[in-house]
């Protein structure tokens, strides 16, 4: 298979930060523009803080449309949007003292239909009083439903994309209900995909669950000449590995402020500190591997690995923390390239 990914790490960057943030910037400032019209209070709050404090998860996502030029825009645009999706459904689950796994289902009804290209919309309010968001949220869904119809062979991925879907919005619904009921629900909903794979913890899948990563891989995957063979490959490497990875570093990172807000962190799952970082190192030369074996793409997938050492492991909340800044050790161990993202992440926040 032929890829447009540069060998290059100076290379990769450059036409990361020269061709792409610029389409994943105007994205933002277009859904950002659309949230400062939203009718009702609350809904708009959400959506511009999501937007405002989640932007990096857009920009990150982004990276895989550097690995191809002809289908950069429409990679972005469909990224942003999902992505986007994502965090504003978070805020609504997670910021608005609400614990109703019913309406949290129905609000990711929206990312379900958003995967599938001729998905009717529905009322994804339902169950919060139909409050009027001024078609902010349709109009993110029918985006990604006209961006995926245009790769070529996104029927070969759609039905895996949908599983990532259906998993992250399982994770959502278990994760917000009441804290008292939280942990054991969430325990036995894992349960049965643990036992496909005794290797991990239950919090181990679940943090899994919760990366868009596997998605935009696939995305990805659908701009080129891909059989369902090489989609359950890449699905192997990605899950729980690679999309583990990316949560683990999320939660590590946020150890304090969970803690001190009182949040569900996967990572305090882990018997002490050690651990956790053993297994966050065995979770990244896990990802390292795998992503070296994956047929399409050339080196983004590697790349995606350093750049997440880098992006989560420069944070200056890592700083603040002396248990969590020992990790920044693991950037060094993943060779010049990681440490070269970790510094081009460093100015990224600096100038974004």
């Amino acid at each position: 298979m032929t890829t447009a990914t540069p060998r290059r790490p100076t290379l990769f960057l450059y036409r990361l930060f020269h061709d792409v943030m610029p389409l994943a910037r105007q994205q933002i400032q277009r859904w950002t523009a659309l949230a400062e019209a939203i009718p009702h209070e609350e809904l708009r709050q959400q959506a511009l803080s999501s937007l405002a404090h989640k932007r990096f998860h857009a920009d990150g996502g982004s990276v895989y449309a550097a690995a191809n030029r002809t289908y950069a825009a429409t990679l972005v645009e469909l990224i942003v949007a999902l992505q986007t999706i994502s965090d504003y459904l978070d805020n609504l689950c997670d910021r608005c003292d609400r614990y109703d796994a019913t309406d949290f289902h129905r609000l990711h009804d929206a990312m379900r239909d958003a995967v599938v290209p001729d998905a009717p919309l529905r009322d994804y309010y339902a169950f919060r009083g139909h409050p009027d968001d001024g078609g902010y949220l349709p109009e993110l869904v029918r985006t990604c439903q006209r961006c995926v119809r245009t790769l070529p062979n996104y029927h070969v991925v759609q039905g895996r994309v949908s599983w990532y879907v259906e998993r992250y919005s399982e994770l959502q619904e278990h994760k917000h209900i009441d804290p008292k009921d939280r942990q054991q629900t969430l325990i036995e909903w894992s349960a049965p995909f643990v036992e496909q794979n005794e290797e991990i913890a239950w919090w181990e899948f679940a943090s899994a669950t919760g990366s868009t990563l596997g998605m935009f891989s696939l995305f990805l995957a659908a701009t080129e000449d891909v059989d369902e063979a090489t989609v359950e490959e890449t699905h192997g490497h990605y899950f729980p590995w690679i999309c583990g990875l990316h949560i683990l570093l999320d939660y590590l990172i946020d150890l304090d402020e969970d803690a001190r807000e009182g949040d569900f962190n996967f990572v305090a799952c882990y018997r002490d500190e050690e651990t956790a970082r053993e297994r966050i190192f065995h979770f990244a030369a896990q990802s390292w591997r795998r992503a070296k074996r994956i047929s399409y793409g050339g080196r983004i997938h590697r790349f995606v690995v350093q750049g997440l050492l880098g992006m989560y492991l420069s944070d200056d909340k890592v700083r603040l923390q002396p248990s969590v800044k020992k990790a920044r050790r693991m950037v060094y161990r993943f060779g010049p390239t990681a440490c070269m993202f970790y510094f081009a992440t460093v100015l990224y926040r600096r100038i974004r």
